[in-house]
């Protein structure tokens, strides 16, 4: 009897009773309790932790920064209450606290009653970091405190976004601040620049000005020497001609009547004494016209100097035009010199003009004296004819020279003064000059380092960011979190048990055949008494669980895609795959308990929990111990596990044809080694008889 004829008559033994055709369809439903059942309880947990609850402890009270409101806590319990993320239950810590105890709450949230000042703390001297503290309980649920880490940590996250954007905020407005004050320092500076530039053309002007008066007051000096010279001379001739003339005429006026013989005797020399008169009356009425043409220009020029040094700083200090103000005080004293040389040339031009007549007098006086003294040396020869006449002359003579000799006196006295100021005027310009010198260098260098400055400011301006309120927020929320992930995600698998559904599948279908070669048996005995050849022995014993298999197939990819809503990106393929891979687990079951007996149906167990542990189906092989990773290539259900990942969630289909050629080779290489057991079996041996073990 061929191999599908004999399957089929396995198969028809289930249909002669209830409670075959019960333990039948049994089998067929078998893989939905492991694989419908347990997907659908881990279809999608993440989308239902708002039923877990949770204790929400808000003890924080606030702050304030630059004079807002902060109120973190309460800005973090109204997000998590919009994020529904998981059910919050506000309440004290003491509550909290009991409840993540006995298991009333998951877990707990508190935020301190210092939270807010911390985290206002950054924009201020002393910053201090906020502490959210998260109280869990392992014993409650241990899954649930590793879910809480990962949504608390964003919580973390988020917090410190916002604080972070606190501070930096502050940092851009200092910037602008900051952008500001060094536009004015600009500004500032380009007004220093070009204060210093009208101060060192008025330290230019300066300098030469006093260079100028300086010429002047040299010459003024000198004239004014000359005028002292000359009026030392007139006052002593003048002094000696009164001398003479009061000698003279106090001896005519005392020997009258004796003078006749005495003028006979010296009728000569009265001649030549009265010419030494007049030549000295002349050259003294010389020098006061040289002192009546030189004094007006001298006080003209001792003004000038004087006001154009009270001009000078009046510009320079008063308007604040100089940046340096040392030098003032020594303008100020230059200024009050002036103005004394200038008042000690005035009182020259004043004893010049006379004040009131007297040089004016007194060289009309000489003037006269000049021609009385002609006219005596002219009449000498006929004194003593003329006695009178020549004692009144004599004595008007003598009058006019007294005269004489005292304003020379003044004058000399005068001139001796002014000659004395315009040295000090003389000596203090030079000083100014000199100090005017080196004002216009420092204002030089002063020039130089302020256009530095101001182009270093203006610079500076521009290199300063300002911003705006929209720039500052763009610029706050990059540095407060400036690296965001970016993640891509191929082929996500839509839901938690989407992703698990390659792993529980083909638990399923093992635990399937398994259940199946409980009550089949895995070689037909019809097959064994007939003699049939090993091969057609081990396809009867295959095909009917093989066949059972391809059932389950359809009933397991029908509730989860209907039912559950699994959707494959690959549904056909995945089907088709499935198929082979049942019919794979279905041969190597078949050979374990062929070989083995009751014992092989624990090895299937065993080679079960081998596969579970090595296939990386929750976590990476990689993250096993090293054993698992050692026998992880030599069990079919690694390669199921990876090809139905591409087959559902998408994805290359590399792994796909590997995992079908490996179960293709484990499938021939399993019913081979059942044809072998298939044949050992046909030679009945005592221990056949009487099995040591049975199940």
């Amino acid at each position: 009897m061929r191999s599908p004829k004999l399957a089929a008559l396995e198969l028809k033994r289930f249909g002669r009773g209830r409670l075959p055709r019960a333990a039948l369809v049994a089998v067929l439903l078998l893989p939905l309790l492991y694989g419908a059942l347990y997907l659908w309880s881990f279809w999608d947990p993440y989308g239902r932790l708002d039923r877990i609850p949770v204790a929400l402890v808000n003890e924080d009270k606030g702050a304030t920064a630059d004079g807002r409101k902060i109120t973190a806590g309460d800005e973090i319990t109204r997000k998590l209450h919009d994020s529904r993320t998981f059910d919050w239950h506000e309440v004290d810590d003491e509550t909290a606290r009991k409840g993540v105890e006995d298991g009333t709450y998951y877990l707990s949230l508190t935020m301190p009653e210092d939270f807010s000042r911390r985290i206002a703390s950054s924009s201020g001297d002393s910053p201090e970091t906020g502490a959210l503290r998260v109280r869990t309980n392992d014993a409650n649920n241990y899954i649930v405190g590793q879910i809480s880490r990962t949504v608390f940590s964003e919580v973390r996250t988020a917090a410190s976004t916002d604080a972070s954007r606190t501070f930096l905020d502050r940092i851009f407005i200092s910037f602008s601040d900051i952008h500001d004050a060094t536009e004015k320092a600009a500004k500032g500076a380009d007004d220093l620049k070009s204060g210093v530039g009208k101060a060192k053309k008025g330290s230019r002007d300066l300098a030469d000005g006093l260079g100028e008066a300086r010429t002047g007051s040299r010459e003024l000096s000198g004239g004014i020497g000359k005028l002292q010279s000359g009026a030392a001379e007139l006052k002593t001739g003048s002094r000696k001609v009164a001398d003479g003339t009061g000698q003279l005429a106090g001896r005519v006026n005392g020997v009258a009547d004796k003078v006749r013989p005495y003028l006979r005797e010296y009728e000569k020399p009265i001649g030549e004494t009265a010419r030494m008169v007049a030549d000295s009356s002349r050259d003294v009425r010389r020098h006061l016209d040289d002192l009546l043409k030189r004094a007006p220009g001298a006080a003209a020029e001792a003004h000038a100097s004087a006001d154009e040094l009270s001009e000078v700083y009046r510009t320079t200090c008063e308007e604040n035009v100089l940046p340096d103000p040392s030098a003032c005080p020594a303008l100020k004293r230059a200024k009050t010199t002036a103005a004394d040389v200038a008042r000690v040339a005035d009182d020259a031009n004043a004893l010049a003009k006379d004040s009131g007549g007297r040089l004016k007098t007194m060289t009309a006086d000489l003037k006269k004296l000049e021609k009385q003294a002609d006219a005596l040396a002219k009449r000498a020869p006929r004194l003593d004819e003329d006695l009178e006449y020549a004692v009144e002359k004599i004595n008007e003579l003598n009058s006019g020279a007294q005269k004489v000799a005292k304003g020379a006196a003044e004058l000399h006295s005068g001139l001796t003064t002014a000659k004395s100021g315009a040295t000090d005027l003389d000596s203090g310009i030079g000083r100014l000059k000199k100090g005017a010198g080196d004002l216009d260098g420092g204002l030089y260098r002063l020039s130089g380092g302020s256009q530095e400055l101001a182009a270093g400011l203006n610079d500076g301006v521009g290199k300063i960011p300002d911003y705006d309120k929209d720039a500052r927020e763009q610029r706050t929320g990059v540095m407060a979190d400036p690296v965001q992930l970016a993640a891509q995600s191929l082929h996500k698998a839509p839901n938690y048990g989407t992703g698990f559904a390659p792993y529980f599948i083909p638990l399923s279908l093992w635990v399937g055949s398994m259940v199946a070669y409980m009550i089949i048996l895995p070689l037909n005995r019809r097959a064994l008494a007939a003699g049939a050849s090993a091969w057609r022995i081990a396809l009867a014993g295959w095909l009917p669980v093989a066949s059972i298999g391809l059932l389950q197939v359809a009933a397991l990819m029908s509730v989860l895609h209907f039912g559950l809503g699994l959707e494959a990106a690959r549904t056909l393929g995945t089907v088709a795959f499935l198929a082979l891979v049942t019919c794979c687990f279905a041969a190597i079951i078949q050979w374990l308990n062929a070989r083995f007996g009751a014992a092989g149906r624990i090895l299937v167990l065993a080679v079960l929990m081998l596969q579970l542990t090595s296939a990386g189906g929750t976590y990476p092989v990689q993250t096993s111990p090293g054993f698992f990773n050692a026998i992880h290539p030599f069990l079919p259900m690694t390669y199921v596990v990876d090809a139905l990942r591409r087959l559902i969630t998408g994805g290359g289909l590399g792994p796909v044809w590997q995992a079908t050629a490996v179960l293709t080779a484990f499938t021939l290489g399993a019913l081979a080694l059942t044809a072998l057991s298939a044949r050992s079996k046909q030679v009945w041996t005592l221990n056949r008889l009487h099995p040591e073990l049975t199940l």
